[in-house]
């Protein structure tokens, strides 16, 4: 089985659907240019029926970017698929996505139909799909949970028709990672045509499970990871690119790489953050502003001794400023000591026993000790 794991970006689809969070087309080509240099597989683009502004967006996209596939979402419908063989005109790689539904919530209560009809659909738009482009990718939707008997047979129905790529979606972030993960093994299992094409996991957050749930799909077979910047995405949002790519990175022993630049990350993350006008939280793995962050006088002192004591990725291997150390209450005399070096204060045991005691003084009051405040306190101390 292949080592490599496919990175495919929704960030300007899926994580678009975010509530605010939309781009215009001259934003959009910005961060499909900035993934491209990332080192992303594949780009989903948009879904161009959906209205003009994705239509246009998907086309511009494909104008501008180059190495990635661009992919474009569809329902299971010709007139979808048209739009977005005549919005991927100009791509230089291109993959139609198209899929239905899966599961018997979803054939019951949103498709009102029947299983039968729900594979006819699916394989008709898989075949309709190929008449225009080689690269066809084909949605199992809520797959997470649908009948595993049921989706077995949708997923080899669809690579017969001719999907070369598989998504296998947790819509709705309901499974646990070691059911999703059984799911792919079941699916690598039985599905006698599942080496003609790549299966995919596409996870949602709800239940703050999403990157789990995609590594347990890599871990049992799947090759590409459907993902966004900062794992925005709709509801609780979607896997996290950089979580998948630094798991990964930071696990060789698993054999498994991405084509992911890492030192990009955190440069990415804040692109996509600012043009969506959203924050990303202060303790967001990878790419949050705590992230190599030391406050606490033990973890503090041990990471001064050395860096690995408290750190397992280096800051620079994903494009972040140095690990800092920030003064509060908790801190020790190490992190103080250290600090008060930085700005062109050395001194001695003694003198630092003194300093501690009124720098924890002034650290019950606030919140956090900045440069200027150990200025301050060295003055008060008659030391500067």
């Amino acid at each position: 089985m292949s080592k490599r794991v496919y990175i495919f970006d929704t960030t300007l689809r899926d994580g678009e659907q975010v509530p605010g969070c939309q781009l215009n087309t001259e934003e959009k080509i910005i961060v499909a240019k900035a993934l491209e240099d990332l080192g992303v597989d594949v780009i989903e683009a948009g879904f161009p029926i959906s209205s003009p502004g994705d239509f246009n967006s998907v086309v511009e996209i494909s104008k501008a970017v180059k190495e990635p596939i661009i992919c474009a979402l569809t329902r299971a419908k010709e007139l979808d698929i048209d739009s977005a063989v005549q919005a991927l005109k100009y791509a230089k790689r291109k993959r139609i996505h198209t899929g239905i539904g899966s599961s018997d919530v979803h054939i019951e209560h949103k498709l009102r139909t029947t299983r039968d009809k729900v594979i006819e659909q699916g394989v008709a738009a898989v075949k309709y799909a190929r008449r225009f482009v080689d690269d066809v990718e084909f949605f199992c939707e809520d797959a997470g949970r649908a009948d595993i008997a049921f989706l077995a047979k949708m997923v080899e129905a669809v690579i017969a028709a001719g999907a070369t790529v598989v998504n296998i979606p947790d819509t709705t972030g309901y499974t646990l990672p070691w059911q999703f993960g059984e799911r792919i093994k079941y699916l690598m299992e039985n599905v006698k045509n599942v080496d003609k094409a790549i299966i995919s996991a596409h996870c949602h957050n709800d239940l703050g499970l999403a990157t789990a749930n995609a590594v347990a799909a890599i871990m049992n077979g799947a090759r590409q990871v459907e993902c966004t910047i900062n794992g925005i995405g709709e509801r609780a949002g979607n896997t996290s690119l950089e979580e998948v790519a630094m798991i990964l990175k930071s696990h060789p022993s698993l054999g498994l790489e991405t084509g992911i630049n890492t030192k990009k990350l955190v440069p990415v993350s804040h692109l996509v953050s600012t043009l969506m006008k959203m924050p990303v939280q202060a303790n967001k793995a990878i790419v949050g502003r705590n992230a190599f962050a030391h406050s606490s006088g033990i973890h503090q002192d041990g990471f001064l001794k050395h860096r690995e004591n408290y750190e397992i990725i280096d800051p620079v291997d994903v494009g972040a400023d140095s690990s800092s150390i920030v003064l509060t209450a908790r801190s020790g005399r190490a992190a103080l000591n250290h600090r008060l070096a930085n700005i062109g204060f050395m001194v001695t045991k003694e003198k630092l026993e003194t300093i501690y005691k009124y720098f924890l003084d002034v650290a019950d009051k606030r919140k956090q000790i900045n440069d200027e405040d150990l200025i301050e306190i060295m003055k008060e101390v008659g030391l500067a």
